[in-house]
């Protein structure tokens, strides 16, 4: 029953999760609500190690949560759960576009899935900053974190390295330091 019930939470996810890893937050938020497979805490490393490491983050963190509660079945079964949407839906709009590409109604559905997938990220976005910034509890204000960012982001304006560099310096140093 928890392999179903893993597959068909993250084919939610998976479903409505537009725009990319960062739109899964809000709704593994709500999952960590809902059950007890993660918690707040788990989110925020599930985010510092998926940006470490190869992979898409949603994907990622699906295969962590699922791992957690049944090892690699898990693992696989809430991976393809998370996917299983954007497959069948990428199979329905190339057959659609191909019938309906120049039509307006279909350019302005784009329009408006485009604003979607900006509010979903910049949601998860200020998430991220809160709980960096504020801790899970949301009052002590975390300096060391602010300090981080500060360096972070001077550092990536003023030397032009691959973005994945600074965010394996800021997984090193959050170890280092135990921010």
């Amino acid at each position: 029953m928890l392999i179903l019930e893993l597959f068909l939470s993250f084919f939610k996810i998976g479903l409505f999760a537009i725009g990319g890893g960062l739109a899964t937050l809000p709704f593994l938020y709500e999952l960590a609500d809902m059950k007890d497979w993660i918690n707040i805490s788990d989110i925020s490393n599930m985010i510092a190690i998926s940006e470490s490491t190869p992979g898409p983050l949603g994907v990622n963190m699906a295969s962590y949560t699922g791992f957690l509660q049944s090892q690699y079945v898990g693992a696989i079964v809430a991976t393809i759960g998370l996917v299983t949407p954007s497959i069948i839906i990428s199979i329905i709009v190339v057959k659609a576009l191909n019938k309906f590409k120049e039509n307006k109604i279909v350019q302005n559905v784009f329009y408006g899935l485009r604003a979607a997938s900006c509010a979903l990220v910049s949601v998860a976005g200020l998430g991220v900053a809160k709980i960096a910034f504020f801790g899970e509890n949301g009052k002590t204000f975390l300096w060391q974190g602010a300090l981080l960012f500060i360096i972070l982001y001077l550092a990536m304006k003023k030397i032009k390295w691959h973005p994945t560099v600074f965010i394996l310096l800021s997984a090193i140093i959050g170890v280092i330091f135990k921010f």
